[in-house]
């Protein structure tokens, strides 16, 4: 691997990439310091450190802390990511954009174009709801129109700017833009959160109790990683034979190959879904300002999940049934979106392929849809441990970190696909690659 890293520096081309991605992860990091003109920093991190829900540290580690330190960055890539989320699903809804989205390169060129204006929209009317929500309670220090404009016309701004940077990085640099946004936001709070754990757990302690949390604490991330990354590369891999064809005056043999069905087929979106879903009631109220008492309360404290492991309310685990549930309904949604078993064996129809042993047609449409549900249920089970053990971690032990299992499974999956593209590039030029033996 150390060889493969030298000889990537060497690749002129390659070179110029990595250096063109750094520096342009350099200038989001810069842009999440700078503030937003106008704006109370101190009240908006005293107003942060009070909310307890886990959707406001889940949205601050997406944007790399810039959120929470209110700055032109602070809705950063979150707009873009929501605005893709929406056209996929319109896709399947809108015939229009269906086929536009299968009109080959102009196709994809029109779904960015209108994806980049729905960002646009999204920025807007999110920018205008902090202005005016949080605006009023004191965030912004001169309430005034010009003030409010301000603030709204620097956060779309700044959303908008983290796309294009995206979208340069894209095509000038490694790997998808977007995603080494979101991986650099990540992986920049990873300090913070490993600070925090270091100062309540180890520092102060004797050294066997230090010793031992330090062990629990490595042993916990060590092994979330491992099954981060088997749930990420596990593929179901359903042979497919080609019969044999004539090719002007020869017969050419049947050709075998594969259709690989990822267990994860969903990624991350059924938490992504089921997170912002159960966070809504919580983040409507804390935007007006207003707090919830007696049944509503209850209500509030078992869609958190920070208590969902507190056992000394038992009720409070109706929240952790509701969400893998709702993981598990996303999941075989988003996959049913994704993945169309009857398209995909109407194409092996016409392909002159077949899976051995079924027939062509609607069994091989039913065989798929069998292997699929069959997988998706394996793959949510994978991202439900993954996903919960940092939420029991951080509810037993009362560990208020913003990384979790989410972020784990973006940072594994953004990092092994930029190394395969980089890899790819040093292949052609006939270097081994990272993924080499």
């Amino acid at each position: 691997m150390f060889k493969s890293l030298r000889d990537m520096f060497r690749i002129k081309d390659i070179r110029k990439k990595l250096f063109y991605t750094f520096m342009m992860l350099i200038l989001i990091r810069f842009g999440s310091q700078l503030p937003v003109p106008g704006v109370d920093r101190t009240y908006f991190s005293r107003w942060f450190s009070q909310q307890n829900n886990g959707a406001f540290s889940f949205f601050s580690a997406f944007t790399g802390g810039s959120f929470e330190r209110m700055s032109v960055f602070a809705l950063n890539i979150t707009p873009y990511i929501t605005a893709s989320i929406i056209m996929e699903l319109l896709t399947i809804a809108i015939p229009a954009l269906e086929e536009m989205h299968r009109d080959g390169e102009d196709g994809r060129k029109k779904m960015t174009r209108i994806t980049r204006a729905l960002t646009v929209g999204l920025s807007l009317f999110e920018s205008v709801a902090m202005a005016v929500g949080f605006g009023r309670s004191g965030l912004i220090r001169n309430y005034n129109f010009l003030s409010v404009i301000t603030v709204i016309f620097a956060l779309t701004a700044g959303s908008t700017f983290v796309m294009w940077i995206g979208e340069r990085i894209t095509e000038n640099g490694v790997g998808n833009g977007i995603s080494i946004v979101l991986l650099i936001n990540i992986v920049s709070r990873l300090p913070q959160d490993m600070t925090a754990l270091w100062q309540q757990f180890v520092n102060g302690k004797s050294i066997a109790k230090g010793g031992m949390a330090a062990v629990i604490i490595a042993a916990i991330i060590l092994l979330t990683v491992a099954l981060t990354v088997l749930l990420n590369d596990t593929v179901r891999k359903i042979p497919v034979q080609y019969a044999k064809k004539v090719q002007g005056r020869r017969m050419v043999a049947g050709q075998s190959s594969n259709i690989p069905l990822k267990v994860n087929t969903a990624g991350v979106i059924p938490v992504i879904f089921a997170s912002a879903l159960m966070s809504i009631p919580s983040i409507i109220l804390s935007f007006v300002g207003k707090s919830a008492s007696g049944v509503a309360a209850t209500v509030l404290g078992i869609l958190n999940q920070n208590n969902w492991f507190d056992f000394s309310h038992p009720v409070y685990m109706i929240g952790l049934a509701l969400y893998v549930v709702l993981n598990i309904f996303f999941a075989y949604f988003y996959t049913s979106i994704t993945f169309n078993p009857i398209e995909v064996a109407d194409n092996l129809k016409k392909q002159g392929g077949f899976i051995p042993g079924i027939r062509p047609g609607k069994p091989t449409s039913d065989y798929l849809n069998k292997i699929l549900n069959y997988i998706i249920f394996i793959g949510v089970v994978g991202l439900m441990i993954v996903v919960v053990i940092p939420i029991f971690f951080n509810g037993v032990f009362n560990a208020d970190v913003s990384f979790g299992g989410t972020s784990l499974i973006i940072i594994v999956g953004v990092v092994l696909e930029t190394i395969q593209q980089i890899e790819s590039q040093m292949v052609v030029r006939n270097y081994k690659g990272f993924l080499s033996e």
